[in-house]
């Protein structure tokens, strides 16, 4: 778990990703959270079930690169988005990261917030150097988020654009 004034980031037990997937506010109620309404999109929902849930119950794996992280809003005690990386540090010591904020609290910053901290504690990690994120060309709000996170924007392929920051 990583925190700044206003967020909580927590990393999801394989449990507690059962418990996303339901939606059935069972995660909200052991966090002590009052209930949240998110929209699952069928991409995400395929990848917790084919990827991560399988990922996350490997013990050889580092879960906190596999797994979902919750962005959890303090004052409001609700979680307003996820956030997860793409694997492990490849060769290169470069992640991916991916991210997403509950409609009812777009526009607030959380997401900004949340992605400055995990971009730090990234930056910790021994064998992290770099993240790697990718947005689609008219998503300004998604790409809006990584340049004001220092993120350069690295080229295009098609209707993405991919964005990049160095770490070490």
């Amino acid at each position: 778990m990583i925190e700044t004034d206003r967020l909580i980031l927590k990393p999801l037990l394989h449990d507690q990703l059962l418990k996303y997937i339901r939606d059935d506010h069972s995660l909200e109620k052991e966090f002590g959270l009052l209930p949240t309404k998110k929209n699952i999109s069928k991409s995400l929902h395929d990848a917790l079930q084919k990827t991560i849930l399988p990922i996350v119950f490997d013990k050889d794996k580092d879960y906190l690169y596999h797994t979902l992280w919750v962005v959890i809003s303090k004052p409001d005690q609700k979680m307003v988005g996820d956030i997860c990386f793409v694997g492990e540090p490849d060769a290169d010591g470069e992640i991916e990261i991916g991210y997403g904020t509950y409609e009812e609290f777009r526009g607030k910053g959380f997401m900004t917030e949340a992605v400055g901290r995990i971009t730090e504690w990234a930056k910790e990690q021994p064998k992290v150097k770099s993240i790697y994120a990718a947005t689609e060309k008219n998503n300004v709000a998604s790409y809006s988020i990584l340049e004001k996170n220092h993120f350069v924007n690295i080229g295009e392929v098609g209707d993405m654009l991919s964005w990049k920051i160095e770490l070490k």
